[in-house]
Formats: structure tokens, sequence, C-alpha cells
């Protein structure tokens, strides 16, 4: 697997698409990281670290509002391809400040709100809204 960043949002995406209760995907410290992120900003209702025969797992909860997902678009922005490095100044802002942009700085992953606040810039993996 070259970027399982990517895998890890086509999971969700895909788990939704069915309406599923649930996830279940290999564990690493970014990756538990960024869904930590999505379950405090309230993207995903849990995120729990399992042990399943041995290796380390990490079991997403997702959540619902009236059956419908409340993450409407998961989309990479960063690719193992291409990079995408931003300033304070050029932090992107996603749809108005309504959803996030993931941001791995050198203070580790954040919001591109709290990047913003912190006035630190990085790499943009990801948007949700």
């Amino acid at each position: 697997m070259t970027d399982p960043i990517a895998d890890l949002l086509t999971r969700i995406r895909n788990a939704q698409t069915v309406n599923k209760e649930s996830v279940v995907l290999p564990f690493s410290k970014l990756k538990f990281n960024l869904v930590n992120i999505l379950v405090r900003q309230g993207y995903l209702a849990q995120a729990e670290k399992i042990d399943a025969l041995g290796k380390a797992m990490i079991k997403i909860r997702l959540k619902y509002v009236n059956r419908q997902p409340v993450i409407r678009s998961l989309k990479m922005i960063s690719t193992p391809g291409r990079r995408l490095y931003c300033t304070t100044k050029d932090l992107p802002y996603v749809l108005d400040n309504l959803g996030i942009a993931i941001i791995s700085t050198s203070q580790g992953l954040m919001t591109n709100m709290e990047a913003r606040k912190k006035k630190i810039g990085g790499e943009v993996i990801c948007e949700i809204y």
C-alpha cells in the first residue's frame, strides 16, 4: 500500500455509502491521530485502538443524522506524487470554515483553524465537510 491515508479515507467513504456502523483498519499513529481529530470535530462517533488476532487495529464508529452520513465529502489533497505545503497565510478555507482541512505541522496533526491560530503552516493532507 503506497498511501495509507488515502486508504483510510476510502474505507470511511465506502462504509458510509452502504450505511455500515463501523470500520476496522490497521493501526498507525498518523491514522489514529487523524481519526481522533475527526471525532473531536464531530464527523465520526468514536475511534478506539483494538487488538484483533495479535495485531493492532483502529475501530471507527461512523456518525449518521437521519440515516444520512455526517461527512458529505472526504478529499485527499496531498498525494505521494504531489505534496502540497502551505504557509500560514495560504492555509485553505473549506466551505467558508464550515468544513475542515487536516494539516500536518511540526507540532503534529491539526485542523486548518488550529494551525491558523498557532500561526504555523504545513502539509495539507485532506479536506472534510
